[in-house]
């Protein structure tokens, strides 16, 4: 087939467009074009009232030779399509001990589905529940402010993505065969056949739900094995500082010598457990900030003009970025963060006393508000010098912080825009409601945000009112505070995938640092699913 890129047509364009298209595109008769077939649907709302959408086609013509011969190579955006089916690698012969892998989150997840799918009959182990009970539990803190620290937003079936936006699209460009693997298993597992081709794909947390539960049980029908409620309190090593094993919970241990670390950027306890075992480890940069609330009408109108509310386009999102000048603030990027168009603000603390935000919607999009993390870069170097475990300490400092400012009931701090640019606490708020359950607690967010964080978003959000109009309103909602952007640390790896001083140890995913969503955090379970079986391929570790 040919794949073509770049056909530009109108939004309400009839259904014929698209044949017409490709007919211009590659000079030929109606008659030559066999099929058509959308791999890619975005949309370039650039010029409002004139918004357009953008195809990628992937195109049967009769004589391909003859066609690519006739362009000559002339234009760009039309060549044979690029192989994006998903193969496994190579059988490995079937090892004395059954892989491990830690973490039920979509990393975890994607590398038992590979393991399984080769034969290799995986464990899993996860501390959280499964994914309904899981969903009761979080509702606990939600709806009566009784947080179960193993049960939450942050732990259990499904990982952090399952209570968010579930967007599925990434920066990573270089991985066309696992995005592919992980988009068509999704579909399989019931979500929506548009994820495989919109420019912008998501699901949703109810719709992830079900999704997670047919994957178990496809993965259990493959021999693969899950545990629930089975925290690694510790990881045995050898003389050579191989994995030998992995104390748990229940006081039981587990033989083992390849495990895949999948436990997510929450799972604070563990990382500090392998710190102590000597696991190589480092910080790496973070954001903080707080999450802001529009109307969404008001962001779909900004965005799309005359045609918001299309169904084509659905709600829209934003993604902005500011470079601070002011001396507070110099040299810090102030930029959105998962923008969750028509959803909610939600309680995703795991720890007792400490408050921490993150946004969610629904696969409609429906509800009245757009949120969004509004959040400000930080360094190790410059905020949280020291120990590879620093980052989790500046974290849990901040939400202290607000669980505190907040009123100690897992209440959020709250602030209208207008009284946080001027420097006053907020005593009631306005027009928006925030969504933010179970409640929140007008206040001043300075009071549980660095110096420097404060005056950075201050100088960010007149920018952003430029680019839409309104950003800055009065009466727009800011809950706090948001810090769990991404993992604070990596636990780093060699070309093998497996830890540098650990061998047996495969860190992959968002919390060792790799990934930064659903997608991404996929992909990198397969990676390390391969990088596992060709370890017993070799028949040896890494030194």
């Amino acid at each position: 087939m040919l794949r073509l890129t770049e056909i530009k047509l109108p939004l309400d364009h009839p259904d014929d467009a698209l044949r017409d298209a490709v007919v211009a595109r590659l000079r030929v008769p109606p008659g030559e074009v066999l099929d058509i077939s959308v791999f890619r649907r975005g949309y370039d709302a650039r010029r409002r009232g004139a918004i357009a959408l953008i195809y990628t086609l992937d195109v049967a013509v009769r004589d391909e030779a003859a066609v690519l011969a006739r362009l000559g190579g002339t234009d760009k955006h039309v060549g044979p399509t690029p192989e994006t089916s998903y193969r496994l690698p190579p059988t490995p012969p079937a090892p004395r001990l059954r892989p491990v892998v830690v973490g039920a989150g979509p990393c975890g997840l994607f590398a038992m589905l590979i393991l399984a799918q080769m034969g290799l009959r995986p464990i899993l182990l996860e501390r959280g529940k499964v994914v309904r009970e899981r969903t009761q539990d979080t509702w606990g803190l939600w709806r009566r402010s009784v947080l179960t620290p193993e049960s939450n937003v942050q732990f259990g079936e499904g990982g952090a993505g399952t209570f968010s936006d579930g967007k599925l699209w990434s920066g990573i460009g270089d991985n066309a065969n696992r995005i592919r693997k992980v988009l068509e298993e999704f579909v399989s597992a019931g979500a929506p056949e548009e994820i495989l081709y919109v420019s912008k794909p998501h699901i949703g947390t109810f719709r992830l739900v079900t999704m997670v539960e047919h994957m178990r049980a496809h993965i259990e029908s493959l021999g693969g094995e899950y545990r629930f409620g089975t925290r690694v309190e510790d990881v045995e090593l050898g003389p050579d500082r191989a994995v030998r094993g992995l104390h748990l919970s229940d006081g039981s241990f587990l033989e083992a010598d390849r495990v895949v670390l999948a436990v997510g950027h929450s799972a604070r306890d563990t990382f500090a457990m392998l710190h102590g075992r000597g696991v190589y480890m480092e910080a790496k940069p973070f954001s903080i900030g707080v999450r802001i609330e529009h109307p969404q009408g008001l962001i779909d109108r900004c965005r799309f003009g005359p045609q918001a509310g299309h169904p084509v386009l659905g709600a829209a999102d934003y993604k902005l970025v500011h470079h601070c000048k002011t001396p507070a603030a110099e040299g810090r990027a102030v930029y959105s963060f998962c923008m969750c168009p028509g959803g909610t603000v939600v309680a995703a603390a795991s720890e007792p006393g400490r408050l921490v935000t993150n946004g969610m919607s629904q696969y409609s999009r429906n509800e009245r508000n757009a949120n969004a993390g509004i959040v400000v870069s930080i360094t190790p170097e410059r905020d949280y010098p020291g120990s590879p475990l620093a980052g989790i300490e500046f974290q849990r400092r901040w939400e202290e912080r607000a669980f505190a400012v907040g009123g100690g009931d897992y209440r959020a701090p709250a602030q209208c825009v207008g009284d946080f640019l001027a420097g006053r606490p907020s005593t009631a708020l306005g027009e928006v409601i925030p969504s933010y359950r179970p409640g929140v607690t007008p206040t001043d967010l300075s009071l549980c945000l660095p110096d420097f964080a404060t005056a950075a978003i201050r100088e960010a959000l007149p920018a952003f009112d430029r680019q839409i109009r309104g950003f800055a309103m009065e009466d727009a909602v800011m809950t706090g505070v948001e810090t769990r952007t991404s993992s604070p640390l990596r636990i780093r790896r060699d070309e093998t995938g497996q830890s540098l001083n650990t061998p047996g140890l495969f860190p992959a995913g968002e919390g060792a640092g790799y990934a930064g969503g659903i997608l991404s955090a996929g992909v990198d379970g397969i990676r390390a699913a391969e990088a596992l079986a060709a370890s017993l391929s070799a028949g040896v570790l890494a030194a």
